[in-house]
């Protein structure tokens, strides 16, 4: 696989040139900023943590390593596409690397563990959540690790931005397996969410590499606008290099969809992105973005990751951003060709109500997280759930689950041990007796009845495997092995669903009230550190000093003179106050149609929070599974066709929930 396997491998006793390594393996002639010194760090045994800009080449710093050292570089990394990038650009330079993930079949996952296990690989990219299967750290207790990065690293702090629940596990899993050499990276991280990661996996400070957030070449601006005056600043933004490439950043999947429809109105060539559009879709938009066909893209925050474009001349924050941390990396991604962008930020007030219905929407109630608790932690010592089915029957949304399930790992209750599906919908691509035609007599046999066992539809068999393997009497995983073994022929298509996740239980919960108490208050301490990050926004666009040493400031670094060329410094206001619409008040109708939506009696609507998540318009499990007679019309719909829904979609939250418990008595 290595064009010089002795060349590459770091032995104890054995030195070796690491630049000479870098052009031999990689191309380079020469190390970026940081980079030797955290590859020398690691080579060193030593733990490290880097912090780079986005574009800063934070993956060399773990992959050279890897090709140097022997054994496996774990990777965890969060984005799929983000993997298959990395894969696909190491396997062209003869790299040993690979990637398990939901897209591959058993059979692919089963050639990855084989090279894992062997010694073959010396690259592995896992999500984090792969990590909670616990026969996946089976074969990784026997497997000789010697790295684990950690992309994103920012993610396992209870003070990052970016909360991802499975990255918690990530500190305890790394003793589990007793790995030393650790590389934790992030693109974002200010000095408390630093200090969380060295403390988290044992990381000196001295070990502590980080680069200046301070991109001269990108032109800060801050335009407060009112919403209603938004789009005539967006059309003089890009009037002013109306070919320039471009992306607009909007919260909401509906936002980018109007603005692309408006900007073609107006004659410029805009697609939308976001994650509601077809895989297809996406992949056409990011590639004609690539090329230059479509030089303007309004986006979510689900574009640019991993986007490798030198030349985007603008960034656009149509709505205000959730941090500083997100507006970072996505300005991050203007002018790594050297060249000057702007980025422009369209500062209007009314966006926080937006953003911060969205936090409260993700806090469950303290009646909720028992009714959890009461169902999962009384089923014997070993059980499995469905995330799914459990965030439609006490109305917490599948993320706020999966984080519930991880604190109770964390706090020693249960543990992780392997997921699965319970259902594989079946399509022939060949006749049956052609598909089972190189299998011996008694396995085709087996064949036709697994599928004699599956509900029948026009194209598709659905199978249960548990079910069927009762009937035949079979384990389930030859079921799965043999279904796997046809699809890699290309003798049938597989789609597998209805997942559930198993768990062993450690130990008794003793005290279910004083423990909903716990978790309740760590849901509601993460609610209150997104509100705060949306006051940190909302300072940055009001700054009336240099945007620069302010934002260098947020992550503890110091610019010790203004940098003359972003808004203030250009402009020299003596104050811009974001401008918003005044909240409305609570008329007599709207109590009036409150108070007989709660006559309805509604099962979703039970809690202040939920009738408070209803009424400002935003979706829950429960609420968008209802069916109800709607009492205007009289039609069949689900909840969230009430009229009622999004009743005070103009209100602040915390205002609707005020109200809510004045009159929602427990």
């Amino acid at each position: 696989m290595f064009s010089n396997p002795e060349f590459c491998i770091l032995n104890s006793d054995q030195g070796i040139d690491l630049s000479c390594a870098l052009e031999e393996h990689f191309g380079f002639s020469g190390f970026r900023a940081g980079q030797r010194k955290v590859i020398e760090s690691l080579l060193a045994d030593r733990p490290a943590l880097a912090i780079f800009p986005t574009g800063g080449g934070k993956s060399l710093c773990y992959q050279l390593p890897a090709v140097l050292l022997e054994g496996l570089t774990l990777v965890v990394s969060p984005l799929i596409a983000l993997m298959k990038d990395q894969v696909d650009s190491l396997l062209t330079r003869d790299i040993a690397a690979a990637r398990l993930d939901s897209t591959l079949s058993a059979e692919e996952a089963q050639v990855v563990y084989d090279k894992m296990l062997n010694g073959t690989l010396k690259l592995l990219y896992v999500a984090p959540e792969r990590l909670a299967n616990e026969n996946f750290r089976r074969r990784l207790a026997r497997t000789n690790i010697s790295l684990l990065a950690i992309d994103e690293a920012h993610c396992i702090s209870e003070w990052g931005h970016n909360f991802r629940p499975d990255y918690l596990k990530l500190a305890s899993f790394a003793r589990e397996l007793k790995i030393s050499r650790i590389l934790a990276l992030t693109a974002t991280a200010t000095p408390p969410v630093a200090a969380d990661i060295r403390r988290n996996f044992g990381i000196p400070e001295e070990n502590h590499i980080q680069l200046s957030f301070h991109r001269p070449n990108l032109e800060l601006r801050v335009t407060p606008c009112r919403e209603d005056h938004k789009r005539q600043a967006l059309l003089k933004c890009l009037a002013r290099e109306p070919d320039a490439p471009t992306i607009i950043y909007g919260t909401r999947q509906e936002t980018a969809e109007s603005l692309a429809a408006f900007l073609k109105r107006e004659g410029f060539p805009a697609r939308p992105y976001h994650a509601g559009l077809r895989d297809s879709t996406r992949s056409a938009c990011q590639e004609a973005f690539m090329s230059g066909e479509a030089p303007i893209i309004t986006a979510t925050i689900a574009f640019g990751m991993g986007i490798d474009k030198s030349d985007i001349r603008r960034i656009i924050h149509y709505n205000l951003p959730k941090s500083l941390e997100n507006y970072t990396q996505e300005i991050g991604r203007a002018g790594r060709d050297g060249k000057p962008a702007a980025c422009e930020l369209l500062a209007c007030r009314d966006d926080l109500r937006v953003l911060e219905n969205f936090i409260y929407g993700d806090t469950p109630s303290r009646e909720a997280v028992r009714r959890v608790l009461d169902q999962v932690l009384d089923r014997g010592d070993t059980f499995d759930t469905s995330h799914y089915e459990l965030a439609g029957t006490h109305d917490i949304r599948p993320l706020v689950i999966n984080t519930l399930f991880t604190y109770l790992e964390l706090e020693g209750y249960i543990v992780a041990t392997a997921p699965f599906y319970t259902t594989y919908r079946v399509k022939f691509l060949r006749d049956l007796e052609q598909a089972v035609l190189g299998h011996d007599e008694q396995n085709r046999r087996f064949l036709r009845n697994l599928f004699a066992t599956g509900k029948h539809g026009r194209t598709w068999i659905t199978i249960d495997p548990a079910a069927a393997a009762e009937q035949l009497h079979c384990h389930r995983d030859r079921i799965i092995q043999e279904l796997s073994s046809l699809e890699s022929h290309a003798d049938i298509a597989l789609k597998p669903g209805g997942i559930r996740h198993a768990y062993r239980r450690l130990r008794q919960p003793g005290d279910l009230a004083a423990l909903t108490g716990r978790l309740q208050q760590l849901f509601l301490r993460r609610e209150e550190q997104d509100l705060h990050r949306l006051q940190q926004v909302l300072s940055y666009a009001e700054e009336e000093t240099c945007l620069n040493q302010h934002l260098l400031g947020h992550f503890g670094e110091n610019l010790p003179e203004p940098c003359d060329h972003c808004s203030p410094c250009l402009l020299h206001p003596p104050g811009a106050t974001v401008p918003g619409t005044p909240s409305p008040d609570l008329t007599s109708g709207h109590v009036a149609a409150i108070q007989t939506l709660l006559e309805e009696r509604h099962g979703p609507l039970r809690t202040p929070r939920q009738l408070t998540r209803f009424l400002c318009g935003l979706t829950s499990p429960a609420t968008s599974r209802t069916w109800v007679v709607l009492p205007t019309t009289g039609r069949r719909a689900r909840l969230t066709a009430h009229d009622t829904f999004s009743l005070l979609g103009s209100h602040p939250f915390r205002d609707v929930l005020a109200y809510c418990e004045s009159v929602i008595i427990p």
